[in-house]
């Protein structure tokens, strides 16, 4: 069993010092770590004198009262090293992608969470991220956000559309370092016990990221996306990955058909319409609609979503820029000039 924690100039594994001289998160990456992983707190023989604990912000799309949040900070409360805050929506956000609030303010409200200053906010993921790291909310800038641990994968092209990736993103679009963390949950086989092993299996990346920047080495043009498989306990180590392309096809039913749409891209066949779309006209003479999941997209290759799939843990580097592939700048380079051509005066 392997003990890792983090303090002074890095990750304490066992007896010695484990990442002092680590180059690149990539080393802790490569490792193949035997699970689980308990912290166990810095030995005072070590420490000469008190340092101030690393700050985490946690924020998620699932809402505050979510298991997978609270899972992921009673972990890191436990391990006494760190200072945790929460700052999560009052309520689930799921797939508001990287919306924030602009019109109207949103509110703020403290809530009791053991061993972490927490609040309740009404807005979004970004928006509960934005506030966090602002000074606004908490007297100081965290050294990292955690966003999670999500219901369900956030790989491919449902990285678009996600919260709890968008919740990081906002910490990386204002130059603080973050993490969004999502478990692989398949319902009838997953337990709420299984997002505690996802959180503790994130602790090491968790604790090799706040080396870096401790050692102000932490390479801060990508933020992380970390996707836990279902059987996280048998988990095959982690693999580094690249975005994919996978994404569950859509479609629409009425709303008096079906159930609700899950965050795992699943239907609860056994929710009730919510007030107001049970029957599929109005009084007011609207039709309701109701978004339904017909299945997954595959992908192949050392993407996000087959590294999950094979057992892995799978870490993707993302950035927020949007460009398209080479070969399109290429296509559409010799396409803007002959439509240039075309549109000429001299054409017509």
């Amino acid at each position: 069993m392997i003990y890792c924690f983090w303090e002074g100039d890095g990750i304490f594994c066992d007896g010695g010092i484990f990442s002092a001289q680590i180059e690149s998160i990539a080393i802790i990456l490569k490792l193949n770590f035997q699970f689980p992983y308990p912290v166990r707190p810095p030995s005072p023989q070590r420490s000469g004198k008190m340092e101030a604990l690393p700050t985490i912000l946690v924020t998620n799309d699932d809402g505050i009262d979510a298991p997978g949040l609270r899972s992921l900070v009673r972990v890191l409360v436990s391990s006494s090293l760190y200072n945790v805050l929460v700052c999560a929506p009052d309520s689930e956000k799921s797939a508001v992608s990287h919306s924030i609030t602009w019109r109207h303010p949103i509110s703020a409200k403290k809530v009791v969470i053991d061993g972490a200053t927490a609040f309740a906010v009404s807005g979004t993921p970004a928006d509960c991220t934005s506030l966090g790291i602002s000074k606004a909310l908490f007297p100081s800038i965290p050294d990292l956000v955690l966003s999670g641990i999500n219901m369900g994968n956030n790989c491919g092209y449902h990285i678009v559309y996600s919260g709890t990736v968008a919740g990081a993103r906002e910490a990386f679009f204002n130059g603080v370092p973050a993490i969004s963390l999502s478990y692989d949950w398949v319902g009838g086989v997953s337990s709420i016990d299984d997002y505690a092993l996802a959180a503790e299996a994130c602790i090491p990346i968790i604790n090799a990221v706040l080396a870096d920047i401790k050692a102000g080495k932490y390479h801060g043009r990508c933020f992380l996306n970390v996707d836990l498989p279902t059987d996280v306990r048998n988990h095959k180590g982690y693999k580094l990955a690249t975005q994919g392309r996978s994404l569950f096809r859509m479609s629409w039913t009425p709303a008096s058909q079906g159930g609700q749409m899950q965050s795992t891209m699943t239907m609860d066949v056994n929710s009730s319409p919510s007030s107001g779309t049970g029957s599929l006209e109005s009084q007011a003479g609207n039709i309701y609609f109701r978004r339904i999941a017909i299945g997954p997209q595959a992908d192949e290759g050392e993407v996000d979503s087959e590294v999950l799939k094979d057992g892995y843990i799978a870490v993707t580097p993302l950035g927020a820029l949007s460009n398209a592939e080479e070969e399109s700048h290429t296509y559409f380079k010799s396409w803007l000039s002959g439509f240039v051509e075309r549109s000429s005066p001299s054409a017509l």
